[in-house]
């Protein structure tokens, strides 16, 4: 029998995905026939993924999607499912990342009148008004299924969404019935559904933007997620060198360019100060990034001209945004630097400026590499972020991919690890927590050739969900080395609460309800629930000691490992 359901799997496999991270329940029951079905007959299908949570489904697939630019797929269990994906499809949505999640619905039917009727009571408690008003404001395109006699129309126009920039995830619904449906095959050709093809800038921009960088005495990028195309990175290195434009990252979600080129200025996600470069600069090129200063305190000077390009410039999730910028370009930023460095090759370049220019940043990179060298050294009474990230530098291949979700030490493990390659850190792109161990799989699943070590603080590794992450690693051989930066509690609503009152009751006391003393035993958990390698380190001596054997764990042995490291108090 071929049904609906039958026709989703199709669509699915021809969409090229290689992994449905699956919560099943009492709405896929023609899912679980034509997988079953499928997989009996020898058919090629996707791989189903048993997910204990969803919010580790959706954060496995952006990972994956993160990785290697192609959407996977979840699957969860009507509006219950749909509600605890939690934060991940926020994460998705603003880091832009392709994904496609499907949820069943209630049966619309309650007396026998279709296959797949109601006869469960959880099936009248399950229907809801407005399912896909849960994620409405996150999913890039949303849709219900109202028959499977154009199912395969509807997949693909939902992956034709999500892969179109700016880039999200599509979710999808439907009821028992409809993916009970039984209908004649469906022969849809993808290639009529292809993504939206990268934007150009118009040539006249080309000429005003090039005009305008050759005419600056110091121009300087300011990015977050260009990194995400390799290709990207290799222009702005080839714009930045031909022109020695310093380059500084905000809130970096990729690595955008390496940091090891003397024009490297630096990285910043919140510190209450003004970044230097950022205040000399008279043009900011404003490249693929949601937050480029926080005006508050970090600007560019009086009069500095400002261009944006972006595959999102007006922010179109963001009810408050705007920068001062006297130019603004949709375009995609490896197309619109390809065009820049095109145009530069035969436009006259002030060669004694450019010298200049590069000397003054190499003074800057110089000051900065030197400093962090100083805040690397090992204090004998405790294991600081900046010892602590070093440490696991020196002990990772080039090739090695991390994931950054250190949240209040965000810029210490990225200024720390001093990555160059581009695709080997990663962070979350949202705010909300416990994306790295899903991630950690997806990563895994798309590039097992690869190390993969997430770096997390104590609370975030908690809304990993730890059990669920580490069973899977086991259970579908996708070992990778989870690092967590103890500080025992959560440090980043104290740091926001001395930020607003520096002087008040709060700045006075031991605890004001973030603590999380006396911790769990974190590598206890993912020992017993996936067979990690687990081990607490306390001491600045026992560290190389416990990152070769956890290292060792991953990569001979196959299985995942979990350090504990503490470093000083919140």
């Amino acid at each position: 029998m071929y049904t609906a359901s039958s026709a989703f799997v199709e669509a699915l496999t021809e969409a090229g995905v290689a992994y449905v991270f699956a919560n099943f329940g009492s709405d896929h029951p023609g899912l679980l026939e034509a997988f079953a079905e499928q997989q009996a007959k020898g058919g090629k299908v996707p791989t189903v993924l048993t997910c204990p949570n969803e919010m580790v489904a959706l954060s496995a697939a952006q990972g994956f999607a993160q990785a290697t630019g192609r959407p996977q797929a979840v699957v969860v269990h009507v509006d219950c499912g749909t509600q605890a994906l939690a934060g991940a499809v926020h994460n998705a949505a603003k880091a832009r990342v392709p994904v496609m999640i499907f949820a069943g619905a209630a049966p619309y039917t309650q007396e026998g009148e279709l296959r797949g009727s109601r006869n469960e009571f959880i099936h009248w408690i399950q229907d809801v008004f407005d399912q896909r008003g849960i994620v409405r404001e996150y999913a890039k395109y949303s849709n219900e299924i109202r028959t499977g006699r154009n199912i395969k129309q509807v997949v693909h126009r939902a992956f034709q969404f999500a892969t179109s920039a700016p880039q999200g995830p599509a979710y999808l619904m439907a009821a028992r019935e409809v993916m009970e449906e039984e209908v004649p095959r469906i022969d849809v050709d993808p290639a009529g559904f292809k993504p939206i093809a990268p934007a150009a800038l118009a040539p006249g921009d080309v000429e005003a933007v090039v005009a305008e960088l050759c005419a600056a005495r110091f121009p300087l990028v300011v990015t977050s997620y260009l990194g995400r195309q390799t290709e990207a990175v290799n222009e702005l290195i080839r714009l930045c060198r031909t022109l020695a434009m310093g380059v500084v990252e905000s809130g970096p979600t990729y690595v955008n360019f390496p940091s090891d080129d003397p024009l490297y200025l630096g990285n910043r996600f919140s510190e209450p100060t003004q970044d230097a470069a950022l205040a000399e600069a008279d043009l900011v090129l404003v490249l693929d990034c949601d937050v480029p200063w926080m005006p508050i305190h970090d600007r560019p000077r009086t009069g500095a001209k400002i261009i944006h390009i972006d595959s999102d410039p007006l922010k179109e999730q963001m009810p408050l945004w705007y920068i001062p910028a006297q130019r603004v370009y949709q375009a995609d930023t490896a197309v619109a630097l390809s065009q820049i460095n095109a145009r530069l090759a035969s436009a006259g370049v002030d060669r004694a400026a450019v010298a200049a220019r590069l000397e003054r940043c190499r003074v800057h990179h110089s000051k900065r590499e030197r400093a962090l060298l100083e805040r690397e050294q090992p204090d004998a009474a405790a294991i600081t972020p900046a010892y602590l990230t070093a440490r696991l530098r020196e002990h990772l291949d080039p090739d090695c991919i991390v994931l950054n979700e250190g949240i209040t030490n965000y810029t210490v493990i990225h200024d720390h690890l001093r990555s160059t390659l581009p695709g080997s850190v990663y962070r979350s792109g949202g705010s909300s927590l416990g994306w790295g161990g899903g991630a950690a799989i997806g990563m895994k699943l798309a590039l097992p050739e690869k190390t993969i070590v997430s770096v997390t603080g104590d609370g975030s590794y908690l809304f990993t969900v730890p059990t669920a992450v580490h069973w899977m690693a086991r259970q579908y051989k996708t070992p990778f080395l989870q690092v967590i930066y103890n500080n025992r509690g959560w440090r980043s609503p104290k740091l926001s609460m001395l930020a607003v009152y520096p002087d008040g009751y709060g700045s006075r006391s031991d605890n004001v309800g973030v603590n999380i003393e006396p911790p769990p035993d974190y590598a206890a958990i993912a020992a017993a629930a996936g067979g990690a390698f687990a081990r607490t380190v306390r001491q600045p001596g026992d560290l190389d000691d416990a990152l070769s054997q956890a290292l060792h764990a991953v990569r001979t042995e196959g299985r995942s490992a979990v350090l504990d490291v503490w470093i000083p108090h919140l």
